[in-house]
This record gives structure tokens, sequence and C-alpha cells, in this order.
């Protein structure tokens, strides 16, 4: 195999990283490897090395990718003209809608136990987990103690990993999601 392929099939960052992604997802990152990688694009692994320096930056690339589209998704909440009852009942819609439409992410973003890649998981989650935390307290209109916050997002949380490993998707379980956020926001709501 050549490292480098005819201009119509050239490997890009993207192509890369959406293969290793699938890869992770699968077979956990202990069990990849940068030529695993290149066997499944069918090119050889030294052609991913002019995009990337090993298999542990391919996956913080993933995990900073994956963590600024989840964050995104919650800008848009924000952004939108609804009342915040409704903005907070599409935070968390779209929340597990990001999950189950998006399950490789998820598997990465919030369900790898790897203790080597761990590491790469501190400043994004952190940061999707204050925005999503200044969401609900602003939607809220109240401050919600943290314990409550981190429990609102366990009870998400919990939802889309049962769905996800189920490989079950958004529109499969979409009633569930609506009742399930229901059942959230009267607990939040209640006076």
């Amino acid at each position: 195999m050549s490292p480098r392929k005819a201009v119509d099939n050239e490997l890009t960052k993207e192509t890369i990283m959406d293969t290793a992604r699938e890869l992770f997802a699968e077979q956990g990152f202990q069990h990849v490897s940068m030529r695993k990688i290149a066997q499944s694009l069918g090119y050889s692994h030294g052609a991913l090395y002019y995009h990337f320096k090993n298999k542990a930056e391919i996956f913080y690339s993933l995990v900073s990718l994956d963590f600024s589209l989840l964050n995104h998704e919650i800008a848009k909440v924000m952004n939108n003209e609804a009342d915040n009852d409704q903005k907070m009942r599409d935070l968390f819609l779209r929340f597990i809608k990001f999950g189950l439409d998006h399950p490789n992410h998820y598997e990465i973003m919030f369900l790898t136990r790897d203790e080597e890649v761990q590491s790469f998981l501190q400043q994004e989650p952190s940061e999707s987990y204050r925005q999503f935390s200044e969401a609900l307290h602003q939607l809220s209109g109240r401050t919600i103690p943290i314990k409550e916050t981190w429990s609102v997002f366990l009870s998400l949380h919990g939802f889309v990993s049962v769905y996800c490993r189920n490989r079950q998707s958004y529109s499969e379980v979409e009633i569930m999601a609506e009742t399930h956020v229901d059942v959230i926001l009267r607990a939040i709501l209640q006076p």
C-alpha cells in the first residue's frame, strides 16, 4: 500500500478521525493501533503520521471535537427565542438526542473506561458540565445546588447510556426521552 493515494481519495484528518472514532468506540483505545486505523482506511500506517504523531493525539482530537459539538448544542438552546421552561426541556432533549444520534462520539466522551485515556478527559468534560450547569441555573431562575445539578446530569446520562449501549437512535426512543425529561423537569420546577 502506498502512503499517498490519488487526489480524489486524499487522506484527511477528518477521515482519519472518523475511522478512529469508530474503532475506539467498538474496540477500545488499547486495542486500536495506528496500523489498525490505517488498515481500515486502506493506507499504510506511515500516512497517518503526516497528520497525527500517535493514536493518543487522534483520541485527544476526537475528545476535543466531540465536546465542542456538545457545547455548540447547549449554545444553540440558550440562543433560541423560547421561554426558559421550554429551553430547559430542549436542553435536556438535545443532550439525549446528541448521545443517541452520535453513539460513537458519546462512547468516547463519557463511556471510555481505559485508564490510559482518562487523562485526555479532563478539561473538555469539565467545560461541558460547567456550561450545562450554568444553563440549568439561568433557565431555572434559581440557584440549583451542585448535587441536584449533578443528579440531573446523571439522570440524562443514564438514559443515554442505556439506549446508546443498545444502539437505539433518538427517533426510536423519542417518546421515552420526552417522558424522562418531563419527569426531571417536574422535579426541578416544583416549588
